[in-house]
C-alpha cells in the first residue's frame, strides 16, 4: 500500500484513540445513551468497533482477538488499550500486504475467497461508521466532541499547521 493508504490508518487509529479519550469523561450512565439508527449504546459501540478491528487483524495473522463484544464491558481504558495497539497493527498489516492476496473464509453461505485489500478497505469503513455513530449520540444529548476531522487530525499531529497569519 501507498503512503496515502498509510496514512488513512493513522487517522484510524487517531480517531478511536481521540474519540475514547472525549467519552472517558462520561459517566456510567452517558455511556449508555443510544439514539435511533445508531449501533446500540456508546458503550456497545466501541466494544464493537475495538473488537471488529481484532477480528479483521485475525485474517492478516495477526492472532487471535483479546475482547469480544459479547464480553462485559470493561471500561474505556481498557478499550483505548486495544484500540491504540489494534491502530498501529492495522498501520503495520496497510504498510506490508499485498491487497490482492486472498485468503478463504467460511461463511454463512459456504467458503469464499476473501482479498486482503478489502478486508483493509472494510477495517477503515467500519472504524468511521462507528465513530459516526457514537458523534450521533453524543450530539443527540448535546455533549461535545470536538473536531475529528481529518483537518484536525492534521493540525494535531502537525500536518496542517499555520505558516503565516493574515495582518
Amino acid at each position: 500500500m501507498g503512503p496515502i493508504q498509510l496514512e488513512a490508518f493513522h487517522y484510524n487509529r487517531w480517531a478511536n484513540l481521540h474519540l475514547l479519550d472525549v467519552c472517558k469523561g462520561l459517566s456510567d450512565e452517558q455511556l449508555q445513551l443510544s439514539t435511533p439508527g445508531t449501533y446500540g449504546t456508546i458503550a456497545a459501540t466501541f466494544m464493537h468497533l475495538v473488537s471488529a478491528e481484532q477480528r479483521y487483524l485475525r485474517r492478516f495473522g495477526a492472532g487471535e482477538p483479546r475482547i469480544n463484544e459479547r464480553d462485559a464491558f470493561p471500561g474505556l481504558a481498557v478499550l483505548r488499550e486495544h484500540a491504540a495497539r489494534s491502530g498501529e497493527q492495522l498501520i503495520d498489516v496497510a504498510n506490508r500486504i499485498n491487497p490482492d492476496e486472498a485468503i478463504e473464509e467460511k461463511r454463512d453461505a459456504g467458503l469464499f475467497r476473501l482479498e486482503l485489500g478489502v478486508v483493509l478497505v472494510q477495517a477503515m469503513h467500519h472504524g468511521n461508521d462507528h465513530r459516526t455513530h457514537v458523534c450521533t449520540i453524543l450530539g443527540a444529548h448535546d455533549i461535545s466532541y470536538g473536531d475529528m476531522d481529518v483537518w484536525a487530525y492534521g493540525q494535531a499531529t502537525g500536518a496542517l499547521a499555520l505558516v503565516q497569519s493574515r495582518a
